[in-house]
């Protein structure tokens, strides 16, 4: 089960696609955080809402705001993938222990091995404001998470 709005967004630190350490305490104080979870990297789905926040980035990367989108694949992978599809924001491997950070976080699908589609919101006090889950094959829309930034 996801974590609730109103609740500490639990801390973590994961590597990102150019192997540097990205913790979410790195934020606090001075960006709201867009934390994403997806399943997996070069499936359709999230390749098609990871384009989708790529096309639209000022809205999620800015001085206010930090998009980490989070996967259970590895650095090396989430590298490829990202020049490949030219994503220049961070990707976050959850790969080891696998899934530590979206078990946290309640998105963890067991049976599948991998992260579902969860978003939380997170203001600059590092508490969760908004939520959204969405099963592994419906994507999500990037407006509500424009509308929950907008609330803080």
């Amino acid at each position: 089960m996801a974590i609730e709005v109103g609740t500490k967004a639990p801390e973590f630190e994961l590597r990102n696609q150019h192997g540097e350490t990205v913790r979410l305490a790195d934020f606090r104080g001075e960006k709201n955080v867009v934390l994403l979870f997806y399943p997996f990297a070069f499936t359709g789905v999230c390749t098609g809402e990871l384009c989708a926040l790529r096309d639209e980035l000022p809205k999620f990367v800015n001085d206010d705001v930090q998009l980490l989108a989070v996967s259970n694949d590895a650095p090396f992978s989430l590298r490829v993938f990202a020049e490949q599809e030219g994503l220049e924001y961070p990707l976050l491997s959850d790969f080891w222990p696998h899934g530590e950070v979206s078990r946290a976080y309640g998105v963890f699908d067991e049976e599948k091995g991998c992260a579902v589609r969860g978003t939380f919101v997170i203001d600059k006090e590092g508490v969760v404001r908004w939520t959204v889950e969405n099963g592994l094959a419906d994507a999500r829309d990037l407006n509500d998470y424009v509308k929950a930034l907008g609330s803080l």
